[in-house]
């Protein structure tokens, strides 16, 4: 590879931005039948917004990456500080730019100007926050929602719901990269992908749409947050993961329960095809998650935490495959679990964290 397109390749992390178009499928397919062109069009557009994340977060980064990450484009002095900002605010423009002729001044204002936003506030200011995982969380939700164009997005929350909560969880996780995790995060992380995978099965058995997850995250009616928290305290071991992030991923899943509307996605999975391919999508998504997060719990190392956040930001493929599938369309499912292996290999070239 060219030196130059490989810097601004790591810059971008640019395999990772393959889970991207899945999130603004699995949103259109939830609100309805999609235009291709549409579609084709935002999903480029959250592409363009999520590479120039990936810009701006080393921009702002730089000096603590000196440190921690020497090698990464800008502490190596193969890229100034000033070409990383020009990227970010560049793709910024594409992205918005792409969304505007795709779906109109409508969804340029509804959808893409908060994705694009919460892209920079997390990067310039909520990051090293408290926040920061509810934050990325929201990007991620408000990407599928992306997908919704201009119509309502109400039917598409479930789907947002499941995303945000998995991302969450691997945000967190992603804070101990350097130094290495304490068991809680490994095991809230685990405890997340049971309750996604869990959610995803219960409507498959049900066939009674997207309101059956808040009976598989919910001891009582309602699906309130605090009962949750204590079933993923209970999930992950009995340790001590705290109220608030735990009652933040149980929020967001029960939320979907809460959410759930009547259209597509509700009965799709009743054909046995979509059935079928959804559960295998689950079946790939709790596989793909579980053997990294189980590998953190035994030893919480640095090394070990990076590959299971990789693992959590390439198992969003088979996450996506199970929304898409559920929604009716399994032949769209089937690139998402297929691309799983191609991005695993151009991280071992370019890394995805």
């Amino acid at each position: 590879m060219n030196p130059t397109l490989r810097t601004y390749a790591e810059l971008v992390r640019a395999p990772a931005a393959i889970t991207v178009p899945g999130d603004v499928v699995a949103g259109a397919l939830a609100a309805g039948r999609p235009g291709i062109r549409r579609t084709t069009g935002l999903a480029a557009s959250s592409v363009a917004l999520y590479w120039a994340g990936m810009a701006l977060n080393d921009w702002a980064d730089r000096a603590e990456d000196a440190v921690e990450r020497p090698e990464r484009p800008i502490p190596s002095g193969r890229l100034s500080p000033g070409a990383a900002l020009a990227t970010a605010v560049g793709l910024t423009g594409a992205g918005l730019g792409l969304a505007a002729l795709a779906g109109g001044r409508r969804t340029l204002l509804r959808r893409t100007l908060p994705l694009a936003t919460a892209v920079w506030a997390y990067d310039l200011g909520l990051k090293s926050t408290p926040l920061g995982p509810a934050a990325m969380a929201a990007a991620r939700a408000l990407d599928v929602l992306h997908g919704t164009g201009p119509g309502r997005a109400a039917p598409a929350l479930p789907a947002a719901a499941a995303v945000a909560a998995h991302t969450f969880a691997v945000t967190r996780l992603s804070r101990h990269e350097v130094d290495g995790a304490p068991t809680s995060e490994p095991k809230l992380s685990l405890a997340t992908t049971t309750a996604i995978t869990g959610a995803g099965a219960a409507h498959l058995l049900a066939g009674a749409g997207a309101g059956s997850v808040s009976a598989v995250v919910a001891d009582r009616p309602g699906g309130r947050p605090p009962t949750v928290a204590r079933l993923f305290s209970a999930a992950a071991g009995g340790a001590h993961l705290g109220r608030p992030a735990a009652g933040a991923v149980a929020g967001l899943l029960a939320a979907a329960g809460r959410a759930g509307t009547p259209g597509p996605s509700t009965s799709a999975a009743r054909r046995p095809v979509d059935a079928l391919t959804t559960g295998a999508a689950l079946a790939t998504y709790a596989g793909t998650c579980a053997r990294a997060q189980t590998a953190v719990v035994r030893d919480p190392s640095a090394p070990r935490v990076r590959a299971a956040v990789g693992a959590g930001i390439h198992a969003l493929l088979p996450l996506q495959a199970a929304l898409v599938a559920r929604a009716g369309a399994p032949l769209l499912a089937l690139p998402l679990v297929a691309a799983l292996p191609l991005v695993g290999r151009l991280a071992r070239k370019v890394s995805s964290t």
